[in-house]
């Protein structure tokens, strides 16, 4: 028997949550359910993290959280409940797969079957975010060497106990060549660890291109936190329909499980959606604790169900689906089939001894660090770059010099264009004019220079070498 934490959530998730549990425990589940509040009413009893302290311990003693889906209230500062459930249990892993129905739920891509494993902890999901100017937004985006090699890995391990031929990477390091850079580097490193699966990178943006068009070229797809978001959600719908698509969120210690659509509140309570989300969520979820037999059941009567043509509204097509059903009817219909097998999908067989081999994170020997200069991020209304150019020489100290400014990452002096836009927000380049390094208290005579001199400088930028190798970017047209 294991102890599981259960959330029902808002908007459709009671509905979909119950008729979830009602189909695992008839297919004889071994679970024990402590069932928590989190989402809306938690929000707006003044919790801005959307669940309580005594919430966070059943969930960390349980270590298994089937989740519905929640309703973040908009404005008011309120994070994401999901981001911060992620983050805060180490479920650095999201598994989404995405698998055509056809010719039972209509879709373009009868052949799609493709797992998509997202990095879930960094990215610009960090949201660090900053008004640094009147006109301009900060939002860092951090990468890991570690939260590389995890998801990298872990994609790795689930291709190879799972029978996959191939691992694709999707990164944008084209552009991004430190953040996206790295994931790209890591990729390459681990692939070479597996000879016996074919590894390959795309672009982001041809490469989506390409799965929506042709997603069965495609086996398993690991990416960075924000394009997994998007990708996943194409890749379901494409498939046949976002409500039939669940998610796991795996850590090390604990694990989250999902449907990957949103709480659809102008749908609650009128027996209308789809559970399949959710109901597939669960399946992971028996896998995960051990329960492989149940898992099968519940996934090949659901299958079966799907084959029979009884079908909630978002999947219900005139000539292909022959009932449509409301959440409940729905719901007993895959109980009545429980036992059954699909005649015409692919009926599933678990392996209950499937374990991945995933080492804890060993941290690299430091790098030879060196500080080589300063970006300093001014505010400044002017338009000119000459001028504010010429405003800096009185920040420049003897042994530094400035070399270039840039504005929203666009290189504009020296030689820059009149034609180029710009806003408010002005990255100001030193390094010293010695071909050596540059000292901390030397950035602080610069800082200080540039308060004598009113000159707002509203952060600062360390440049540093790693081992001789520039950690930082240059500027666009440099």
């Amino acid at each position: 028997m294991t102890r599981i934490t259960v959330a029902k959530g808002d908007g459709i998730g009671p509905e979909i949550m119950n008729a979830t549990l009602e189909i695992i425990k008839a297919a004889g589940a071994e679970i024990e359910i402590d069932e928590i509040e989190v989402g809306e009413k938690v929000y707006l009893s003044g919790n801005s993290s959307g669940i309580a302290a005594e919430s966070w311990d059943i969930i960390r003693r349980n270590k298994i959280f089937l989740k519905a889906p929640i309703t973040t209230p908009q404005g008011g500062g309120y994070k994401s409940l999901n981001v911060t459930t992620r983050k805060f249990l180490g479920l650095y892993s999201n598994v989404r797969p995405c698998m055509s129905l056809h010719p039972f739920v209509e879709t373009k891509h009868p052949k799609m079957d493709i797992v998509i494993i997202r990095e879930n902890e960094e990215d610009l999901y960090a949201g660090i975010e900053h008004q640094q100017t009147d006109e301009v937004i900060q939002c860092l985006k951090l990468i890991s060497r570690p939260g590389c090699e995890k998801i990298v890995r872990y994609a790795f391990e689930y291709a190879k106990v799972y029978g996959r031929k191939k691992v694709t990477c999707f990164t944008k390091d084209n552009i991004m060549k430190q953040t996206d850079g790295l994931f790209h580097q890591v990729f390459d490193e681990i692939a070479a660890e597996y000879p016996e699966i074919e590894n390959e990178h795309w672009i982001i943006d041809i490469g989506a291109a390409k799965m929506a068009d042709t997603p069965e070229i495609f086996d398993v797809i690991v990416t960075l936190n924000l394009y997994g978001d998007v990708l996943s959600d194409i890749a379901a719908q494409i498939a046949g329909s976002v409500g039939l698509a669940g998610s796991a969120n795996i850590g090390e210690g604990c694990a989250m499980f999902e449907a990957i659509h949103g709480s659809a509140p102008r749908r609650a309570g009128q027996n209308l959606a789809n559970p399949s989300g959710l109901l597939e969520g669960a399946v992971m979820m028996l896998n995960h604790i051990g329960q492989t037999e149940v898992a099968e059941k519940v996934q090949n009567a659901w299958l079966k169900t799907i084959e029979d043509g009884i079908h909630t509204y978002d999947i219900y097509k005139e000539g292909i689906s022959k009932e449509k059903v409301g959440t409940k009817e729905f719901a007993e219909a895959v109980i009545k089939n429980l036992g059954n097998k699909p005649s015409i999908l692919k009926e599933v067989s678990f392996d209950k001894n499937v374990v991945l081999n995933l080492p804890k994170y060993v941290k690299k020997p430091a790098a030879k660090k060196e500080l080589v200069g300063v970006d300093l991020f001014v505010h400044w209304n002017g338009t000119n770059p000459n001028e504010i150019a010429k405003k800096l020489k009185a920040v420049t100290l003897p042994n530094t010099d400035l070399t270039m400014i840039t504005n929203r990452g666009i290189k504009v002096w020296p030689e820059g264009f009149e034609e180029t836009f710009c806003t408010d927000h002005w990255r100001c380049r030193f390094k010293p004019n010695d071909g050596k390094t540059i000292t901390k208290k030397q950035i602080i005579e610069l800082l200080s220079n540039a308060i004598d001199t009113q000159v707002d400088v509203i952060k600062t930028e360390n440049l540093y070498e790693f081992d001789g190798k520039s950690g930082y970017s240059l500027g666009q047209g440099q």
